[in-house]
């Protein structure tokens, strides 16, 4: 009976261990749990929309629960080659919304979608409350205009959209051309194209959790 329950033990090691060498040959990746994680994704109108679809998408893969904000109750409208696209509905308003009930944000892009954020007091300091907490920022293309505006890229290292170079050369930052760029919690990334490199980087600051001992 022992002789048998072992070789059982084995048969199943070895089924495990083929899926996985399935999975890493099939050019995926275990999925990573974000099991209980409350993950909070800012936005409003004219947002690159597979920035945050896409985004989306992985994080609810992995257990998380998303959470759609907008300055205004409603719908918000994404932006999609050069032109509008689908609309989306908001699940929680701004002024509702308090960034100790969230794990984790997400910062998608589109240059309508930042250049209005950052001009909005409120959506700055929930931006800036969650840098401050140490927890993961994921932001993407000209999603790091608002993370200037909340001066939360002071030393850091990190990518965006090219025309943002400046900007956050100028806000202490240290810019680089690269798929994807980590530093502090801090996932970024350059454009749509990069979503895959984002997600998987994203996914994995997100597990983590917040900073401990962190220089924000």
């Amino acid at each position: 009976m022992i002789a048998r329950n072992r070789r059982i033990n084995l048969m199943a090691v070895a089924v495990i261990g083929m899926a996985i060498m399935t999975t890493v040959a099939q050019g995926q990746e275990p999925s990573q749990s974000l099991k209980g994680k409350r993950v909070a994704i800012l936005v409003t109108d004219g947002f690159e929309q597979s920035e945050m679809t896409e985004p989306r998408k992985a994080l609810d893969a992995a257990g998380a629960r998303t959470v759609l904000i907008s300055l205004q109750k409603g719908e918000v409208k994404g932006w999609k080659d050069k032109n509008w696209s689908d609309k989306f509905p908001v699940d929680l308003v701004l002024d509702e919304a308090k960034p100790d009930e969230f794990d984790a944000l997400v910062l998608p892009g589109g240059v309508s979608n930042p250049d209005q954020l950052r001009m909005n007091p409120k959506a700055v300091q929930f931006v800036k409350a969650f840098v401050t907490a140490g927890k993961p920022v994921a932001a993407i293309c000209h999603g790091p205009w608002t993370l200037v505006e909340a001066d939360a890229v002071r030393g850091k290292k990190l990518t965006s959209w090219p025309s943002l170079k400046t900007d956050i050369k100028n806000a202490g930052g240290h810019w680089e051309d690269a798929e994807v760029i980590v530093d502090q919690g801090l996932v970024t990334s350059r454009k749509p194209e990069d979503i895959p490199a984002f997600n998987r980087k994203m996914k994995e600051e997100f597990a983590k959790g917040k900073i401990t001992g962190h220089n924000r």
